[in-house]
């Protein structure tokens, strides 16, 4: 097992309602993460609520490896049952590699979105100054808090309309 593997393996995670959250990755509130693996590398993945809210990933379209990418451009796209959506780069650097695996079996993302679904690998350009643009696992953490009360309010509003609806309130 490498080293990588091996760090990934002993990750610890926060729970927030049904989604997992690592520690010590970074997040960008359009649901993207970063691990920083070491000053030359990070690996770059969707979260859970993500692949959650996707559902079924049943393609990817890989990005172009050796593109130089600014934070926030996208970097390839994956298509699910729901949509397509584009992945977001949350640093600035060189697309490293592209996970080959997703090719052939891109639910591979739905399975493991923080290790085997990871997706790209880049070289950061500005990785200090970066940083503090992205959102640490506890504020991460909040920003899901309020997404699945958002969504549970929509819920009961939805179901109570539906209830209208139907005895003619």
């Amino acid at each position: 097992m490498s080293g990588t593997a091996r760090e990934r393996s002993k990750v610890e995670y926060m729970k927030v309602d049904t989604y997992d959250i690592p520690e010590n990755y970074y997040y960008l509130k359009e649901h993207e993460w970063v691990l920083i693996e070491n000053t030359d590398t990070a690996r770059v993945g969707i979260t859970d609520y993500a692949q959650k809210a996707l559902r079924e990933i049943t393609y990817f379209y890989v990005g172009k490896r050796g593109a130089k990418v600014k934070r926030m451009e996208t970097i390839c796209r994956i298509e699910s049952v729901k949509c397509v959506a584009e992945i977001l780069s949350p640093l600035s650097g060189v697309v490293l590699r592209f996970n080959n695996a997703l090719a052939d079996t891109p639910g591979i993302i739905n399975q493991d979105p923080y290790g085997k679904g990871w997706i790209t690998i880049i070289r950061p350009a500005n990785l200090d100054k970066e940083l503090e643009k992205l959102l640490e696992t506890e504020l991460y953490a909040e920003h899901i808090r309020q997404l699945t009360r958002i969504d549970e309010t929509l819920l009961i509003h939805r179901w109570k309309k539906g209830i209208g609806e139907k005895t003619g309130e």
